[in-house]
């Protein structure tokens, strides 16, 4: 369902991988018995028309139902932690002017990847809060 990757692709303004994150969550927030039905019921195939018609643009993030906001919230933090830094130690780093100079140019583009993640990880945490 994710992909080769594993993950999936966030934008500012929207999902970018919503047709997987939004069959993922669908299967993920599924009780056991929904999730039998729904294989037995060849549903896989169904959903189609429907997934065409919703996007998940940051509104639609905001407005999903609970466990899958509780699912997407955890996951986020998962994901933060998994970085060395936290969003405030790359801003303040870009913020120092000295210190962001002694970086390598490679060591500050990176740094500009890593805070742009972030960044983008927060929002979708107010997003589902």
């Amino acid at each position: 369902m994710v992909g080769e990757e594993g993950a999936f692709v966030l934008g500012w303004d929207e999902v970018l991988t919503e047709e997987e994150l939004s069959m993922t969550l669908k299967v993920l927030c599924m009780s056991e018995e929904e999730f039998k039905e729904y294989k037995e019921q060849d549903g896989w195939e169904d959903d189609s028309e429907e997934e065409e018609n919703s996007t998940l643009s940051n509104e639609a993030l905001s407005r999903l139902k609970t466990p899958c906001k509780k699912l997407l919230y955890d996951s986020v933090l998962l994901t933060l932690e998994s970085y060395g830094t936290d969003l405030k130690a790359e801003q303040d780093l870009l913020n120092n002017k000295e210190a962001y100079e002694k970086l390598s140019r490679r060591e500050q583009q990176a740094l500009h990847v890593r805070y742009g993640q972030k960044r983008i990880l927060h929002q979708l945490l107010e997003l589902v809060q």
